[in-house]
């Protein structure tokens, strides 16, 4: 009920984040209908990230229950997926969709081996593909983006994404690459996977269900980034204006390789805040000359032929606070006169 409130289209249920859960006696209640949202059913063994100590079995029986009882989606790990499927014997219910997934909690593989991982789990006759794995720097992601429109040519239904502060764009952008779906937690702090943004967030900052295949990326370049209100306000913005557009922020590690590997035309432009404002000059086509001046690029604009082209903005909001202020104190007070009768 709280996911659907948020404005969720489903809620993953994480049986092994339950204190004291025993299947039989919580399932029925859990997946009783009617319910306001399907139900993804989660139970994460501690060997692939989750909370769950014990044999596959009884793990396996509670998901084999869990799908008897009517849930729309069960998730299972590829280490064990060959295994879960034997242990079911053919009795998958054709309602409910069956996601085999791999989580890396130390990197983001190379394109080809991430094409391996999607043969591996696409050969258990998955359902649905979930591959998550971890940015060490933000350029990771674009090969996730790449699986996912990879799959999306193929119609290869998959949930793609890239954990920790440096992956959070997969989270917001997957939708526009082809991704089934992304997670958001019900408040913060009760994330089920690092950098997981709140559902309220997508919705509301984001407008994840308005980006698409068309959508244009714009965002902020910073390290640190998370702390920006940038997003809140140009996402608003966007809004307001009926724009195709989202505004992300970059966690960026290395300017002029964040800038090569994002070069599609729908990465459309960029504020530039510390520590990469001098950098930002070199790594521009073209820098207006006070920018160039000045030794500092704040906003980087890319032209329809590809080209890059750097501002500084940060110096007008200077002088014309510094004019206002100077205008402030000089000018003339007004005092009505008293009159006394």
């Amino acid at each position: 009920a709280a996911a659907a409130a948020l404005g969720a289209d489903l809620a993953e249920l994480r049986l092994d984040r339950l204190a004291g859960f025993a299947p039989r006696r919580d399932l029925p209640a859990l997946l009783a209908k009617p319910r306001t949202l399907p139900a993804l059913v989660t139970y994460r063994p501690k060997w692939e990230g989750g909370e769950y100590e014990g044999d596959d079995e009884p793990r396996f029986e509670a998901l084999q229950l869990a799908m008897e009882l009517g849930a729309e989606y069960v998730d299972i790990e590829l280490k064990v997926a060959d295994k879960f499927i034997k242990f079911m014997s053919g009795k998958k219910p054709e309602n409910c969709k069956l996601i085999v997934s791999s989580h890396n909690y130390d990197n983001t593989p190379s394109a080809e081996e991430l094409a391996s991982l999607l043969a591996q789990i696409q050969a258990t006759g998955a359902d649905i593909v979930k591959i998550a794995t971890t940015a060490t720097e933000i350029v990771d992601v674009s090969r996730m983006f790449q699986i996912l429109v990879h799959c999306q040519e193929k119609q290869v239904p998959i949930i793609g994404l890239v954990m920790n502060d440096r992956g959070f764009i997969s989270r917001v952008l997957c939708p526009k690459f082809g991704g089934y779906l992304t997670f958001g937690s019900l408040e913060k702090g009760k994330e089920s996977a690092p950098s997981q943004p709140t559902a309220a967030d997508l919705i509301n900052v984001y407008n994840i269900r308005q980006i698409g295949p068309d959508t244009k990326v714009f965002g902020i370049i910073g390290n640190p980034v998370g702390h920006s209100k940038s997003p809140i306000l140009h996402n608003e913005a966007f809004r307001s204006v009926g724009l195709n557009a989202v505004y992300v922020p970059f966690l960026v590690d290395d300017l002029a390789k964040f800038l090569s590997t994002y070069s599609s035309p729908d990465f459309a432009g960029f504020s530039c805040t510390i520590p990469h404002k001098e950098a930002a000059v070199r790594c521009c086509d073209e820098v207006d000359p006070i920018a160039r001046d000045i030794g500092a690029v704040n906003t980087i604009i890319r032209k329809p032929d590809g080209k890059l082209v750097g501002y500084n903005t940060d110096y007008v909001g200077a002088i014309s606070a510094i004019e206002d202020g100077i205008r402030g104190f000089y000018m003339p007070l007004y005092i009505e006169p008293l009159y006394y009768c």
